[in-house]
């Protein structure tokens, strides 16, 4: 709930009626953020996130170990080039801006380039050897951002 309602028993009443949190007037936006973000974490994505190991056809990200596995051998992988593609491919089909990848890899904080994105990106491609028969892909959609397809 966001009110301009601050008293106790109007905030007891709230959070008894069913609100996850209480934010009262004034309020500082990236407070309000980090409490909905919070709440999101408790709330289930997809099936796909809910594993810890995603597999596709000649894929495997385990993200509890950061391991990934192409063809049957270990890609050595950064910890943010891990968790870029593990933010891509537990969304197969979703297309994510360059801003929303840095919030969910880097954090809410990060004051860096966005063009940081696409050297990552550009990693990632070297690194996993992504051919033009490779069963998945990460797809450039100009002028958003990047997508991880799979293909048919």
């Amino acid at each position: 709930m966001l009110t301009a309602r601050a008293e106790d028993e109007d905030r007891i009443m709230g959070l008894e009626l069913g609100a996850d949190d209480y934010i009262t007037k004034p309020f500082n936006p990236r407070e309000v953020v980090a409490r909905v973000k919070a709440v999101l974490r408790r709330v289930p994505d997809t099936e796909f996130t809910k594993a810890n190991v995603l597999r596709f056809t000649n894929l495997e990200i385990n993200i509890n170990e950061h391991t990934i596995t192409t063809f049957g051998q270990t890609v050595p992988l950064t910890s943010k080039e891990t968790e870029l593609l593990w933010c891509l491919a537990s969304h197969p089909g979703r297309t994510f801006s360059r801003e929303v990848l840095l919030e969910k890899v880097w954090g809410y904080t990060y004051c860096g380039e966005t063009r940081t994105i696409d050297s990552h990106i550009k990693r990632l491609r070297q690194k996993l050897d992504i051919k033009d028969t490779s069963p998945w892909d990460i797809r450039t959609v100009w002028g958003v951002g990047y997508r991880f397809e799979v293909r048919s």
